[in-house]
């Protein structure tokens, strides 16, 4: 069986979704990978991430039977970011009305392990896809090749210029 560890920060002070685009980029990927995305992603999720991940980590070392595995043999078997409290806030506009404002929180959970969620992938050569693409791009090609070259000359103002002054 995996072992596996979590770490949960709640309310966070983003919104979900902004939250979520960072979690997308490290799912599934090895703790050391996950953590340069996420030193190097310049938006203020990252950063609330990396904190998570690395708690996360502390977290599986700290079990006794983990003690021995290292921590780049770890993955990011799931994340996700819930939607927290919403604070509501009154903005005022103009001719005395009242707009109101939507300040979003989230709970953040990194659960890390040993293996990845689906187990540990086998990579395959996809020799079937690129192949088919060749063939459609090459056939696109010779299509236009054909059309080119069936386009009769079409004569041009020099060309009817020229014709003009040697008939007369």
């Amino acid at each position: 069986m995996a072992k596996s560890a979590r770490a949960i920060k709640r309310s966070i002070q983003s919104s979900p979704v902004k939250m979520r685009i960072v979690l997308n980029l490290i799912r599934g990927k090895r703790v050391p990978e996950a953590l340069s995305i996420l030193h190097f992603t310049p938006n203020h999720a990252s950063i609330v991430a990396e904190k998570t991940l690395r708690s996360a980590v502390a977290n599986f070392q700290m079990n006794p039977e983990n003690a021995r595995l290292d921590a780049d043999d770890l993955f990011v078997r799931e994340c996700s970011s819930d939607g927290g409290a919403v604070l509501k806030r009154i903005l005022p506009a103009p001719m005395g009305r009242a707009f109101r404002v939507r300040k979003r929180s989230n709970h953040l959970t990194i659960i890390v392990g040993d293996e990845p969620l689906g187990g540990i992938k086998k990579t395959r050569k996809r020799s079937s896809a690129k192949p088919a693409i060749a063939r459609t791009i090459a056939k696109a090609q010779t299509a236009k090749a054909k059309q080119v070259s069936s386009v009769e000359e079409v004569p041009t103002m020099e060309s009817t210029a020229v014709e003009s002054s040697t008939s007369e």
